[in-house]
């Protein structure tokens, strides 16, 4: 294939038989993130007009700020070695593996009756019998509708005790093992439902291990699924190239054609 065909390819991409959605939140203070971490800060150490009569800075007028956040913040790329110590690293990932077919599973109405909801194989299943077999390399996003969620984004009940929906570790197993898919994505900031990570007696995160132990990245705190179709899309994930990062913000986007 020339330079000009791949050429053709944007330009194809970029018409009106296409659209584009952003699958990413906002990035400020106030952008949920899991209740251990703190929310980002953002410090202003350059601006435009430096001195008190407001005159333009001569040598760099320039506005710079420091952002200082956790690297599992906001919409954010957890890589395997978040969770597995042999694990990969930001570096390590290569850049073919930030391009996916993108496959939706859609749980917003069982959810919305459900805040526990936990997906299992027979969802993925069901799908299948609609839309088809997933295919190798796909990322799998369970829209949850989550992202819609203005107040009380961790859902906690008058007994302090938070409620949300997640995967359930067979079912990643399945996804991983049986379908040879390449990443994982959802809307809530942890991979396993509450009342999972809350029992005692078991490793308190089933289903993030198990995508994470598999050598698989998963992006959390996605948004606006519920703009994307079940099949048919690609989705791109952006982050840095940080040595020895082991999650971070990222920038993920959904290309579908029209019908």
């Amino acid at each position: 294939m020339s330079k000009m065909n791949l050429w053709n390819i944007i330009k194809d991409l970029k018409s009106d038989d296409y659209f584009w959605v952003d699958l990413s939140r906002d990035m400020s203070p106030k952008t949920p993130h899991w209740s251990g971490f703190d929310d980002m800060k953002a410090v202003k150490t350059f601006d435009y007009y430096e001195n008190k009569n407001n005159e333009p800075w001569q040598e760099a007028p320039m506005r710079v700020y420091v952002y200082t956040f956790t690297g599992q913040y906001g919409t954010h790329v957890d890589m395997p070695s978040h969770f597995d110590q042999k694990g990969r690293n930001q570096e390590e990932l290569m850049p073919k593996e930030m391009v996916y077919p993108l496959c939706v599973i859609d749980k917003s109405k069982e959810v919305a009756q459900n805040p526990d909801f936990i997906l299992t194989k027979n969802d993925i299943l069901k799908w299948e019998e609609e839309y088809g077999k997933i295919p190798e390399n796909a990322f799998v996003a369970f829209r949850s509708d989550w992202h819609k969620r203005e107040e009380n984004f961790d859902n906690i009940d008058e007994n302090g005790i938070p409620h949300n929906p997640g995967w359930d570790a067979d079912t990643i197993e399945f996804l991983v093992k049986e379908r040879n898919i390449g990443a994982i994505g959802h809307e809530y900031a942890n991979t396993d439902p509450a009342f999972i990570t809350m029992r005692e007696g078991m490793y308190p995160y089933p289903a993030e291990k198990a995508i994470l132990s598999n050598d698989r990245i998963q992006i959390e705190l996605m948004a606006h699924l519920d703009q994307c179709p079940a099949t048919g899309g690609i989705i791109i994930c952006t982050f840095p190239k940080v040595i020895g990062g082991t999650g971070f913000p990222v920038r993920c986007i959904g290309i579908f054609p029209k019908e």
